[in-house]
């Protein structure tokens, strides 16, 4: 096995909760997501990001407005809808509650190896 591909596998699965988070803070520009999520590690590229904000917009969860720009086209502005924020809210119970989980597994493999030492 690679590991390097079950690292990718396991950035992607969170992916949108992290997309979801950033727009859940005020209108955001998609390469600012971008350089956000790059910035922390959660390697991605327009061309995941552009079909995954689509999928979130079409499924009610955000939307978007047209804004000027004195430097270029209009850019598009994301901000989380109201059924996207109760899905956010949703995700952040699983989340915690994954994050829990999995802490109880780990420690329990770290602390067999201290009492075996």
């Amino acid at each position: 096995m690679n590991i390097e591909n079950t690292q990718v596998q396991m950035r992607k699965g969170i992916l949108e909760f992290c997309i979801l988070h950033i727009i859940s803070r005020g209108e955001v520009y998609a390469s600012d997501m971008l350089e956000e999520l790059t910035s922390a590690k959660i390697m991605v590229v327009e061309g995941t990001i552009y079909p995954l904000l689509t999928r979130l917009r079409k499924s009610g969860l955000v939307d978007y407005k047209w804004v000027e720009s004195n430097s270029g086209p209009p850019r598009k502005y994301f901000t989380l809808t109201e059924a996207g924020q109760g899905f956010l809210e949703g995700l952040n119970i699983t989340w915690d509650e994954l994050v829990s989980s999995t802490q109880k597994i780990i420690s329990i493999n770290k602390n067999s190896k201290k009492k075996g030492s």
